[in-house]
């Protein structure tokens, strides 16, 4: 049975709600304002834009004390240091330019990280994510309308890196025929971009536009799923293994779209599936007490998973196995309130409970002839 109408309501239900949404609006559009109106930075800052699981529609709400958190990158014109006595910007000097910013508007509420500055609100938490120069013709794109816009893949989901894309509250009968511009033309082809790691004291390449245009297509090649079974599998991790400490985020997301096969019907589908596979495709690095590398989308020399130890990544797998297994159980069950219990027993509280008398459940299930074993020979 794929119980749909279970499933649209558990999405609803683990989605960031209308109160975090709203929060997190307050906190960027706050934050950006103050950016932009700032003198001491007017000559340094080139653009600033939205990043991470807010911008690509797969973050999910917080659990219990957590706050919502947003990602904001700002693309200054700031040159990395190559040698001593060039003149050019340390990691850690590039992020102190910032400190009398956020010592004004933050006071008390900020800390710097080793990649970014962290704003902890009572509401929100944001991450100032700090850049150095990009080059000239980049620098033009990255103040389009098309990086810079507050809409996320759910509130936009035509996103395009091209020059015509306009956001959905600027569209007008008159701008139809930039929007038909944009979706028929060609689109940008973005360098990465390049963060600092305080700690290591080096750059590094990173690639958020490449990641939230590979979720966009993943989401297009999946019928539309993608973005919710990210969401209930980092629920499943979050809800019912909050001892396990990586992978979470985006390297979780990556694994997610690794896994996740092309085609998938159904939420219920991608999850049972994309769990087997996670299952069966790392247990010979689990065995030889290792972990895989996962490749970051548009910069192929960084490794997603550094920060995951072979001890995180052995404890990951294992509750993964024994979800895989329930994942399994309930999508091949044919009856809608066994399939229903298994649901609910692997994704916790917010996955509706079936009735406890046995009868017929309605609410959108679909009955299969023949059980489909999820996960195919395809992987993205």
């Amino acid at each position: 049975m794929i119980l749909e109408g279970d499933f649209a309501k558990f999405i609803r239900e683990i989605q960031l709600q209308e109160n975090h949404r709203e929060a997190l609006q307050t906190g960027h559009n706050t934050l950006r304002e103050r950016l932009r109106a700032e003198q001491d930075l007017k000559s340094i800052v080139v653009s600033d834009f939205l990043q991470g699981s807010y911008r690509r529609d797969t973050a999910v709400r917080p659990n219990g004390d957590a706050r919502a958190d947003v990602d904001i990158v700002v693309v200054t014109n700031l040159k990395e240091r190559k040698a001593a006595g060039d003149g050019g910007y340390t990691p850690a000097k590039a992020i102190n330019v910032f400190k009398p910013f956020v010592e004004k508007h933050y006071k008390g509420k900020y800390r710097i990280q080793g990649r970014s500055i962290g704003i902890e609100l009572s509401y929100v938490e944001l991450d100032l994510v700090i850049t150095s120069a990009p080059s000239e013709a980049q620098a033009r794109f990255l103040a389009s309308e098309a990086v810079t816009t507050n809409f996320n893949l759910a509130d936009a989901p035509d996103w395009r890196l091209h020059a015509a894309w306009l956001s959905p509250n600027r569209r007008t009968p008159a701008t139809l025929s930039k929007l038909y511009e944009a979706e028929r033309g060609e689109e940008w082809k973005m360098e990465p971009l390049r963060i600092p790691d305080r700690d290591a004291n080096v750059w590094e390449d990173t690639h958020p536009l490449e990641q939230i245009r590979w979720t966009r297509d993943k989401n297009a090649r999946c019928n539309k799923h993608f973005v919710n079974i990210v969401k209930a599998i980092k629920w499943w991790r979050l809800e019912k293994h909050p001892e396990l400490e990586r992978p979470k985020g985006f390297p979780l997301e990556r694994l997610i779209g690794e896994c996740c096969s092309d085609g998938i019907e159904s939420v219920a589908q991608g999850i049972a599936s994309t769990l087997s596979a996670i299952a069966a495709n790392y247990a010979a690095y689990v065995a030889r007490g290792t972990k895989p590398e996962l490749p970051d989308y548009g910069v192929p020399n960084q490794d997603v998973f550094k920060r995951v130890t072979s001890e995180d990544f052995a404890k990951f797998h294992r509750q993964t196995v024994v979800g895989a297994d329930l994942a399994r159980r309930a999508y091949g069950s044919t009856n809608p309130v066994e399939s229903g219990k298994l649901w609910h027993e692997l994704l916790g509280d917010k996955f509706p409970k079936p009735p406890d008398d046995g009868g017929k459940k309605s609410g959108g299930f679909t009955e299969r002839t023949a059980v489909t074993i999820p996960g195919s020979t395809r992987f993205a």
